[in-house]
């Protein structure tokens, strides 16, 4: 295997990066900053960010089938023609819950869209106040799950049988038995738990070999898990410890792009970490991801 490479290329300085999502049509990465309320699309052969404001946070933004993407801003699920730059909503979820906000998003292989939910200041250890949600092409919304702190990364095997999922505060990656027809969800298991030191787990991706790929919030770090046998197979270190989120990418997904974040770093930690809020590439991992999906709503 060739050695592992890490390097900053988009040099964004994000407040909250996170959701990266490839998008093989025009070789962009399209990822958010959620403090910073704003969806950006960096171009890997010019090295040009084309960026949209939101109205408020914006947790994920998915490419939509249709055309366009579908984001979760604040609390609504909205539809985003890059065209026009005009945004439309979809539908809202948790209007009596004025201190949430969806976080983590992201379409199933089936075309639906799950996001999540949490509290917009984080501090949720006694209430678990999220959730999490599946939207159909019908745009129609159920409630997958509740009592979540901290609604996160999620991913699924290629036979559909399994979810993988995050909710950070739990400290673990979980999976589930999922209903590919229904969507819904079953026989909860965790598949691994943080160590001390490894930071929180945020969001994550599955390479084309079944593996996990976990961002490490507060750890400066991605793990690479085995979910078969619950070990820990590599950990990549990065140059910021906020890190967030992770996708393989490239014309032939052969390159992990992991997010990170500058919020709630003081001058000291910032001067430190100069690349804090930038997005890494990491080359050399011997390993290949797959296509993300598209909402078909």
């Amino acid at each position: 295997m060739s050695s592992v490479k890490v390097e900053s290329v988009v040099k964004e300085h994000a407040l909250l990066g996170e959701g990266p999502v490839w998008e093989e049509s025009d070789q962009t990465l399209l990822f958010v900053d959620i403090a910073g309320q704003k969806i950006h699309r960096w171009n890997a052969a010019t090295n040009q960010i084309q960026s949209l404001k939101t109205e408020d946070t914006v947790g994920f933004a998915v490419p939509r089938r249709s055309g366009g993407y579908v984001a979760g801003v604040g609390c609504s699920i909205v539809a985003v023609d890059w065209t026009t730059q005009k945004v439309t909503s979809l539908a809202s979820v948790e209007d009596d819950k004025p201190e949430n906000r969806l976080n983590d998003g992201k379409a199933d292989p089936m075309g639906r869209l799950l996001a999540g939910t949490m509290r917009r200041d984080a501090q949720t250890a006694q209430v678990k106040p999220g959730s999490l949600y599946l939207m159909k092409s019908d745009l129609s919304v159920t409630k997958l799950l509740s009592q979540v702190d901290i609604s996160n990364g999620m991913d699924w095997t290629q036979d559909l049988k399994t979810l993988f999922y995050i909710d950070s505060l739990a400290m673990s990656v979980d999976a589930f038995d999922y209903d590919s027809s229904s969507g819904n969800l079953g026989n909860r298991r965790v598949v691994y738990r943080l160590e001390e030191g490894e930071g929180v787990p945020d969001g994550m991706t599955l390479d084309a070999n079944g593996r996990l790929w976990v961002a490490c919030y507060d750890g400066g770090r991605v793990l690479n898990i085995d979910p078969a046998t619950g070990k820990r197979l590599q950990t990549v270190s990065l140059p910021a410890t906020k890190t967030t989120c992770c996708c393989f990418g490239g014309p032939d997904y052969s390159e992990l792009y992991v997010t990170s974040a500058s919020l709630g770093l003081d001058q000291s930690e910032l001067q430190k970490q100069p690349q804090a809020g930038n997005i890494f590439r990491v080359t050399g991992l011997g390993v290949k991801g797959r296509p993300s999906h598209s909402f078909t709503g």
